[in-house]
């Protein structure tokens, strides 16, 4: 990896370990300067789970639902965070940036997801590279969860 991606790679994840800092101590305006104005949302789990929008949009408080990631991996413009908090809430993030501003997110909560990088080079798809990267639903026998493969 040249010296100017692993440059990247780490601004990246320190902008998105900012932001959950920034969350956790409910500092909404510095999470806010992180966020692009535009924000493309998309959003994976039960209707009830959507507290990441409730704490960004001020609809809910940062303390009704703590973020605190366990993993924090990037993959080229992404950030992929993970994080769960007993059996009842397990979530994976997926922050895009662009020029040191988040400007996609995409969220997967309680779909009992380990996300994987099952592609380490990337696939070429019309000269563009994407990772993909497939899901592993935890407790099989208990559970009916259909499988989910992310291209990234």
């Amino acid at each position: 990896m040249p010296v100017s991606d692993l440059h990247v790679d780490m601004q990246n994840k320190a902008i998105v370990d900012a932001l959950y800092k920034g969350l956790s101590n409910g500092h909404m305006e510095t999470v806010a300067k992180l966020i692009a104005s535009d924000l493309e949302w998309w959003f994976h789990g039960p209707l009830q789970s959507q507290h990441m929008m409730r704490i960004l949009t001020g609809e809910s408080s940062h303390t009704k639902f703590r973020f605190e990631p366990r993993s924090i991996d990037v993959i080229g413009d992404c950030v992929i965070v993970e994080g769960w908090e007993g059996a009842q809430a397990y979530w994976v993030h997926v922050w895009t940036l662009k020029h040191g501003v988040i400007t996609q997110f995409r969220e997967y909560f309680n779909t009992w997801l380990t996300v994987k990088d099952i592609s380490p080079h990337g696939w070429e798809i019309r000269h563009e590279n994407y990772t993909s990267w497939q899901s592993h639903p935890r407790d099989l026998f208990n559970r009916s969860l259909p499988g989910l493969i992310l291209v990234i």
